[in-house]
Order: C-alpha cells, then structure tokens, then sequence
C-alpha cells in the first residue's frame, strides 16, 4: 500500500502557482490551466502527496474555465469542507493526505453522472498518462481508465 503525505521537499520544489493554490487557498485565473484541454487518457493525483483524485474517464467540459470532473477516483483521497471566504458559501476540495487546495465542488454537474462538478485547479495535479500508470505504482486504477480521445 502506497503511503502519501505532506512531503516539506516536494513543497520547496513547487512552482509558485503550485504553491500559491495548494499551500496558500489560490486560484489560478480561468483558461489557464495546464490540463484544462488534456484529452489523454490516465488520472490525476496531487501534486504534493501523488495521492490518486481524479481519472480521465470522469473528466468532462463544463465551460468553467478549470478542468471539472464528475466524482474523486478515490473519495478517501478528497475532503470537502466548507467555504466561506470571499462572502460565498462553497465546498472546498482538499486532498486528504497533501491537505493540497484542489478547488471546489458544486452541485451544477451532468445530472446523468451525479450532478457534481469537482472544479479543480491544474496547478494542483500532476498527470499521469495510462500508459505511465503501471510504472509509477497506480496500476490498481487502469480499470477506471477509459480512452476518451
């Protein structure tokens, strides 16, 4: 069983929007995201902890401006809590062992897939490619991968 945690080396290693949204509640502006277009097939972990979130399978447009998906590969993995900042009220998603800001979720998803959209920062994941999957220890999530190209 893989172990995932807060790693203070890989913390020091993060880019400044990495840092600023997962460490520091951020936001990267609208549009701007790396894997906002990202169409390959594979899952998305934290980029502090490599703790599995997201799969691509469950990955889909919303025209939001972040990549949204509809559920946590791992719900374990995704904490949510309430928001209250900027005079709103959202959930805020968390990852469990990075305690990494991810983004937030909100009730406006495909009703046909459970009506959640998990809206979630890029700077905030790392992908990895199916094909990279057995390699680097998430084999055990190949079956909830789908080519969605």
């Amino acid at each position: 069983m893989p172990k995932y945690e807060k790693n203070p080396d890989v913390i020091a290693a993060l880019d400044p929007e990495e840092y600023w949204v997962t460490q520091e509640n951020g936001t990267e502006r609208p549009g701007t995201g790396k894997y906002l277009g990202n169409k390959e097939p594979g899952i998305y972990v934290d980029v502090v902890s490599g703790e599995p979130l997201f799969a691509s399978s469950d990955k889909y447009e919303s025209g939001c401006g972040w990549p949204s998906f509809t559920k946590p590969i791992e719900p374990a993995h995704v904490n949510e809590l309430t928001d209250t900042s900027h005079g709103m009220v959202r959930t805020e998603v968390r990852s469990t062992h990075g305690d990494s800001h991810l983004g937030h979720v909100f009730p406006d998803g495909p009703q046909d897939r459970g009506g959640l959209r998990y809206c979630i920062n890029s700077a905030a994941l790392r992908f990895i490619h199916r094909d990279e999957m057995e390699a680097e220890g998430y084999g055990d999530y190949l079956d909830q991968v789908e080519d969605v190209r």
